[in-house]
């Protein structure tokens, strides 16, 4: 019998790493089609909140292939909880672009400045390229249902966690 329920949680634990890795991927992925299909240009927080995804995809395919190869229950454990606390820095930084959004706290000095016309200076569009300023940071560019992507982002990342949590917690 324990080696079935063995079995039974090392085939749950491959689910959950790959349940992980693709959600991962749709999260960021529906970030990068809001920024090319949707035309929205992300801030300095937008594109540092996707950091913790783009590590996380490939590190949970990592704890699959780790738990389907039947390697130590502690490998693939380990990288679930690394994936956990990539999701909790995701939340941290989900929480704190919303707050700069809500105007609860001031946002990094260097997000601040609001992306205005470019002035080309009589030369052309490819001269002002180089005078591109992002969007500021306090200014969400969308809201759903209320909340900014940056909240959205913080949901995500707090259910991504507690999956992984779970997963790297639970008994053998």
């Amino acid at each position: 019998m324990t080696a079935t329920m063995t079995a039974d949680t090392g085939r749950q634990r491959t689910r959950a790493a790959l349940f992980l890795a693709v959600a991962m991927a749709a999260t960021v992925g529906s970030a990068l089609a809001f920024q090319y299909i949707g035309g929205y240009i992300p801030c300095h927080l937008c594109l540092e909140q996707r950091t913790p995804y783009y590590i996380g995809v490939p590190l949970m395919l990592l704890a699959a292939i780790a738990s389907m190869l039947r390697t130590p229950a502690w490998v693939t454990r380990g990288l679930l909880a690394i994936g956990g606390l990539l999701m909790l820095y995701g939340l941290y930084l989900g929480v704190y672009h919303s707050g700069v959004e809500w105007g609860w706290w001031p946002g990094p000095a260097d997000c601040t400045a609001g992306a205005g016309p470019v002035d080309t200076g009589g030369k052309g569009v490819l001269d002002a390229l180089d005078k591109f300023v992002p969007p500021s940071c306090d200014k969400a560019a969308l809201r759903i249902l209320g909340l900014s992507l940056a909240g959205w982002n913080a949901i995500a990342s707090l259910i991504l966690a507690a999956v992984a949590f779970r997963s790297a917690l639970s008994r053998d």
